[in-house]
């Protein structure tokens, strides 16, 4: 099948980005060199549906000069690059993705990688593994095993294996210490307020930020708003987290409460109608809300369109609503993933780590195909520990390491 793209025309900037992108992601680069030489991949179909943009590109490459044929897709109808998935074609890679596609679209394009028959499956969010277990359930066998990027998709994953029905094993890539540590926090801390910022072009020192949500990337967004000087309530329903947000030195209520508050709201929980019409109808003339979970529906986009008497686009990836009272509320990339439909994403350095887990993951599944039983599978620790230590040696930084002596003590 011929990919499907926007414009093939625009292929050189797109390498440009991807050429940026390799010299600061030496794990990749490290990998790219070992795969070209022991071929882990060869004759294996990978599909893959991420963020389309030039680090997961990268990825792609790396994967393809180990002899794997990919079949690329993006995860988000507004995250894809167009002249990064034109680089990927001209590269010879096969991509079905383009930037503003539409519900059916998307499908087609998850459906277009899927019905090559893949062996491995790289995932962020969970679209691959439920369409292959509806409308492709009889090419599921092939599949050796696939690797999951996100919170979000791992949600999906264990609620299917609790019913019985993930037919082949999946890595819970975002589990893993050297993912959800860095990316999660440090890479969405940085990239949502990036995409903040060169959207809204407003000042963040001195306003009201509400984080919902207070997992790794509640803790990343919090922090980076901290430090541009905002002042941060965090809204939760795990009562542990809430202590833990309190001792991190903000502020902590109901959305009811906060809502009332707010200049900036972001959402980073994986669940549904965080921001719901209760909200909107306290919320301060001209707040900006954004969500930095995986799917557009922690705000309520819906009821939020339905009970507003006039909108406007008032600046790039900014629509306004105006409610029957005369407020304004402002939405930032139409309720999706914030750092991804207004920004580049997460930075190159963080990707390296994540994808360097994804890469050796998807090696793992292929090497040990024959003797992985269960279907949710972690990150081997080893692994984890050869990323995080090719990392720290990157970093130009070393370690102490247990005498004999110490070791025994430990262990006695």
């Amino acid at each position: 099948m011929a990919s499907e793209i926007r414009d093939n025309n625009l292929w050189e900037s797109g390498a440009r980005k991807i050429e940026w992108v390799r010299r600061n992601c030496p794990l990749l680069s490290m990998l790219h060199d070992e795969f070209e030489k022991t071929k882990p991949f060869q004759g294996k179909k990978i599909a893959l549906s991420v963020h389309l943009e030039a680090k997961t590109a990268y990825l792609c490459l790396t994967l393809a000069a180990g002899g794997a044929e990919m079949y690329v897709t993006g995860s988000n109808p507004l995250s894809t690059q167009d002249d990064v998935a034109a680089a990927l074609v001209h590269e010879g890679l096969e991509v079905h993705a383009w930037h503003g596609t539409t519900d059916e679209e998307y499908s087609s394009h998850i459906r277009a990688v899927l019905s090559v028959g893949p062996d491995i499956i790289i995932d962020d969010g969970g679209d691959l593994v439920h369409m292959i277990h509806t409308e492709f359930k009889e090419l599921a066998e092939k599949v050796i095993g696939g690797c999951e990027e996100t919170t979000t998709g791992i949600l999906r994953l264990e609620a299917m294996n609790r019913e019985g029905k993930l037919l082949f094993p999946m890595v819970r890539v975002n589990n893993a210490q050297m993912k959800h540590f860095f990316d999660n926090r440090y890479g969405t801390g940085q990239s949502v307020w990036d995409g903040i910022n060169r959207t809204t072009n407003l000042i963040v020192a001195g306003k009201i930020v509400v984080v919902a949500g207070y997992g790794w990337c509640g803790k990343g967004t919090a922090m980076r708003a901290k430090g541009l000087g905002a002042r941060v309530i965090v809204t939760e329903i795990d009562p542990v987290k809430a202590i833990e947000a309190v001792m991190d030195g903000f502020d902590v209520m109901p959305m009811k409460e906060a809502a009332k508050l707010g200049d900036f709201f972001v959402t980073v929980t994986g669940c549904d109608k965080v921001i719901d019409e209760e909200d909107f109808a306290v919320m301060q003339d001209g707040a900006i809300l954004c969500n930095a979970g995986h799917f557009d529906c922690e705000i309520d986009m819906k009821k939020l369109r339905e009970i507003a008497v006039e909108s406007a686009e008032m600046r790039n990836n900014i629509m306004g609503y105006r409610l029957s009272d005369g407020r304004w509320l402002y939405v930032l990339g139409e309720g999706r993933l914030v750092n991804l439909a207004c920004g580049d994403g997460h930075p190159a350095e963080i990707m390296d780590m994540s994808f360097a887990i994804q890469a050796l993951s998807a090696k793992y599944l292929i090497e040990h195909r024959d003797s992985i039983t269960g279907k949710l599978i972690d990150v081997p620790a080893e692994v984890d520990t050869e990323v995080a230590e090719k990392k720290l040696s990157f970093l130009g930084k070393s370690i102490d390491k247990l005498t004999p002596e110490q070791e025994a003590y430990l262990n006695s």
